[in-house]
């Protein structure tokens, strides 16, 4: 096949890219960073660092690492063992698709979009506009990720400049009219602003999210022309950096916005909402809620749509005798399910779950790309950091879960922090792994060529949605 020409490949990457921006937009990316901006005071810039670092840098490496190695999360996985190369990518997979985050997203676009603009034309909430609400959303979301190839035309083209747009008239407006807001900062951004700051990024769950959209952005590529492996490596790190840029660009305008608008704060995410309601209203007026609503949906609905097409080609994967239709269709109804019975009780496991996700994550993609440095295939690397980070990742994940007990002994040697505590000992547990095979020899004897069956099976996944 002939290589495309840059002009194609242009045409190529930057829908891509922007495809991979709305993926990653959804409502955590919305509603945190006014609250940061607003709750932050006179802390905004080591607050927001913190933030960008684990809601925009952490995804774009985790997309270069996935890109990098040619696999997605279930062929990083299984580099630390069999056994967690099943779990731990099943553990993703759920968590982000049909047992929370789809649900989430759904619920989401009903209370910040669709109730609002019910209540503006008289009608008052109930369990059948709820009904009604999540059958629309799902539906239309499940006629798109039906056709995975395609995401990067439904999406990057169309949908996502939408809401690029909408985003900027909002922001723009708000920082034009609207002065700045005098305000302390508040607890806990006032004595750890950067890991205060760190941990909202984690809440976005793009790390999460991005070990499973590194694979749908190398299927888009490839469906659309680029199929060398360098062209493929280079065009999803390309995609990854638009995304990142724009991601970084919203992030940094909507905490503005929330420096610039009235209302009380406190570290309840609903602040967020109200934050972005009153400055939607007070600038401008009626239609500033229906852009509000607007945007939410585009965000929600883009979000949903990638995690939808995720799973599908997960669980094809993982069990091929059932269709990648047939995957798509169970994880909307267990979303649609989930959506309309309430999630209270998912809420309240979903914090202990990415604390305890989130290491494993960086601390499996931290050494994919020491990996992609050496010569051969790391071996004791994998097992001694991902465990390790994996080990004390569970003491903060007990700790969101209620219990203080590991964690306040951890805490009276001083150098313990529930958010990033566990990155010391990852990084130690890492230079040990090395030296440890350097001296197998595993750093310099090169792994025996394999095709990756994991790309293989999504590529023909999504192949057969042509």
């Amino acid at each position: 096949m002939t290589q495309p020409s840059s002009r194609t490949t242009v045409g190529t990457i930057l829908p891509t890219g922007l495809m991979l921006f709305a993926l990653f937009f959804g409502a955590g990316n919305l509603i945190f960073p006014p609250l940061l901006g607003a709750a932050s005071g006179r802390s905004f810039i080591p607050v927001m660092v913190g933030f960008i670092a684990t809601g925009v840098l952490m995804p774009l490496i985790t997309v270069v690492a996935v890109s990098t190695s040619g696999e997605g999360i279930l062929g990083l996985a299984r580099r630390v063992g069999p056994r967690f190369g099943l779990v731990m990518p099943l553990a993703v997979y759920l968590a982000i698709g049909p047992l929370y985050a789809i649900a989430r997203v759904t619920t989401v676009a009903y209370e910040l979009a669709t109730r609002p603009i019910l209540e503006l034309w008289g009608f008052h909430d109930s369990r059948l506009a709820l009904l009604v609400h999540v059958t629309v959303f799902m539906g239309v979301a499940f006629g798109i990720a039906r056709s995975p190839s395609r995401l990067a035309d439904r999406v990057g083209r169309w949908l996502t400049p939408a809401l690029l747009a909408l985003l900027a008239l909002l922001c723009g407006v708000t920082v034009l009219m609207a002065p700045g807001v005098e305000r302390e900062a508040i607890e806990p951004y006032a004595s750890a602003p950067l890991t205060t700051g760190l941990t909202q990024g984690y809440l976005t769950m793009d790390v999460l999210a991005a070990s499973v959209f590194g694979i749908v952005v190398i299927t888009s590529l490839r469906e659309r022309g680029l199929t060398s492996s360098k062209g493929l490596v280079r065009g999803t790190i390309l995609s990854g950096c638009i995304a990142a840029a724009l991601l970084g660009l919203v992030y940094i305008g909507l905490a503005v916005l929330g420096t610039r608008t009235s209302g009380e704060i406190t570290t309840d995410t609903k602040d967020g909402t109200e934050l972005l309601r009153n400055a939607a209203s007070s600038t401008l007026g009626t239609s500033g809620v229906v852009i509000f609503a607007a945007i939410v949906i585009l965000a929600c609905l883009t979000t949903a749509v990638g995690l939808l097409a995720s799973w599908a080609g997960y669980a094809y994967t993982a069990w091929p005798s059932v269709s990648f239709n047939r995957q798509l269709a169970a994880c909307a109804i267990v979303s649609f399910t989930l959506a309309n019975l309430g999630l209270s009780a998912i809420l309240k496991i979903a914090g202990p779950l990415l604390n305890l996700l989130y290491p494993f994550a960086i601390a499996l993609v931290a050494v994919t790309l020491v990996d992609a440095l050496a010569p051969g295939r790391l071996r004791a690397a994998y097992q001694w950091c991902v465990i390790t980070a994996g080990a004390f990742g569970s003491v903060s994940a007990i700790t969101a879960a209620g219990w203080e007990g590991p964690s306040g002994l951890l805490a009276r040697t001083g150098l313990w922090n529930d958010s990033t505590g566990w990155i010391p000992p990852a990084l130690i547990a890492l230079g040990i792994g090395i030296v440890l095979d350097i001296r197998s020899g595993a750093w310099s004897t090169p792994a025996p060529e394999e095709p990756s069956q994991v790309q293989h099976d999504v590529e023909h996944a999504a192949a057969s949605q042509l």
